[in-house]
């Protein structure tokens, strides 16, 4: 087996409440927020999927908080007269490389998922293995 090849996924030993294996069921759980919301009410047995749908719940709300204060940000900047539109067109180049920046989150999460790694977001992903209830 060569060094750069991929850890096997975890085991699928034991029952699973989704009857889906780990990694699939981990990978679909990284949907930000729904799948995360979905895979943490349906599976009550495997910490692997339950880590990946705590992680994206908190993701999920980072993102979507974000999207909150973008709009309020946005709207505060176009009530400025004269400089109020630079403003706001600054604004929307900050705010897409801060989405760009989600969504390049997600996709590794969910390949991390696919895979069978344990990969946690930085900031979210210890927030979402407390709320897990998994120790370090």
């Amino acid at each position: 087996m060569p060094d750069d090849a991929p850890p096997p996924p975890p085991s699928d030993s034991g029952p699973k409440s989704t009857g889906l294996p780990s990694n699939i069921a981990a990978a679909l759980a990284c949907i930000p927020l729904i799948g995360g919301i979905v895979f943490f009410i349906l599976e009550k047995q495997d910490p692997f999927v339950r880590f990946y749908s705590m992680q994206s719940i908190v993701f999920g709300l980072a993102w979507f908080l974000f999207n909150i204060v973008s709009a309020i940000v946005h709207a505060i900047f176009g009530a400025i007269p004269g400089i109020g539109g630079i403003l706001v067109f600054f604004w929307a180049i900050i705010a897409a490389i801060v989405h760009i920046g989600f969504v390049v989150l997600w996709i590794i999460a969910t390949v991390k998922a696919f895979t069978g790694v344990r990969w946690e977001i930085p900031y979210i992903g210890p927030m979402a293995r407390k709320q897990a209830g998994e120790s370090t």
